[in-house]
């Protein structure tokens, strides 16, 4: 593995290492044992050119923990801000740093990254994906529902960047998941026909209880993600009707669990009362980012 830009990236086998790796790494850290050696004197450079809160302090404590340093960066501190070409920034700070992770908003920025990278590039989400959400994704599920082949999602609302991840994990794990979105917010087109041909099971609908029938699983995520603040009010309309309320998650299997990668915008995609259920798993989702982020940079930089 040279770097993680799409969840399509891995294998199914890297991603089984991976979560067998961050199930390792959660219980040592829940026994008290936080700090590792493993990649004392590697630097990682974290660049952000959107905001965030859980990708940037997983990635600082998961680097910090396993022995090596981090250095965290705003695209508009680097002279990229002021016109400097991709190829010149990442050919220079291949020879500094040991890897960098990138939040962009076009993902074509991350994959130019990438390509005049010497070192592994990973994405810390873009426009079409957020591969390291999907790691914490499954491993979420698979601490809940003991395995990932054959389970049900059911994803409801925006069919986003989040969403195309999502699809590609189920993909390669052997899952189904059925969306439910209007008319104008599918998933990629081009996520769909590639997970298609792995032979995916995928459903797409503008019918929330189709969608949750019968579902291992209920994953929801805001309804406008960052840099669609202008287009709030018609988004806010369209997906007015794919709230995750208790009536949802009552369609679903008695076991099902709620997922969102968090920020939650309660009383929008997700009603207070399911944020507080038993059915909810948001925070220990949260978490899970720490451990399979570890696990990741484990696997490119040991």
């Amino acid at each position: 593995m040279t770097g993680l830009i799409s969840i399509f990236d891995l294998a199914r086998g890297d991603i089984e290492e991976i979560l067998r790796s961050a199930t390792v790494l959660k219980g040592e850290r829940r026994r008290g044992s936080r700090r590792r050696g493993d990649l004392k004197g590697r630097i990682l450079a974290l660049i952000f050119e959107k905001p965030s809160t859980r990708t940037r302090v997983s990635f600082e404590v998961a680097m910090l923990e396993l022995g090596g340093d981090v250095i965290s960066l705003n695209w508009s501190e680097l002279q990229l801000g002021r016109g400097e070409r991709i190829k010149e920034t990442a050919e220079v700070l291949s020879t500094y740093l040991d890897a960098v992770m990138i939040r962009a908003y076009a993902h074509s920025t991350i994959e130019e990254f990438a390509r005049h990278a010497s070192i592994p590039v990973i994405n810390g989400l873009s426009d079409l994906e957020h591969p390291c959400q999907t790691l914490a994704d499954l491993m979420t599920i698979k601490e809940y529902k003991k395995k990932l082949r054959g389970i049900k999602v059911a994803w409801v609302g925006d069919g986003n960047n989040v969403c195309n991840s999502l699809i590609g994990g189920c993909a390669l794990m052997g899952m189904d998941i059925s969306i439910a979105c209007p008319g104008g917010y599918e998933p990629a087109e081009q996520v769909i026909r590639r997970a298609e041909a792995m032979g995916a099971r995928i459903h797409i609908s503008e019918d929330v209880k189709e969608a949750v029938t019968d579902a291992d699983v209920i994953y929801t995520d805001v309804w406008v993600s960052m840099g669609e603040e202008g287009d709030r009010a018609r988004r806010e309309e369209a997906l007015r009707d794919y709230q995750v309320n208790e009536s949802v998650v009552d369609m679903a299997k008695e076991d099902v669990i709620v997922m969102h990668c968090m920020p939650v915008h309660v009383g929008e995609e997700l009603t207070e009362g399911v944020l507080n259920s038993e059915e909810a798993v948001i925070l220990e989702q949260a978490e899970n980012r720490l451990h399979a982020q570890k696990a990741l940079l484990l696997e490119l930089l040991k």
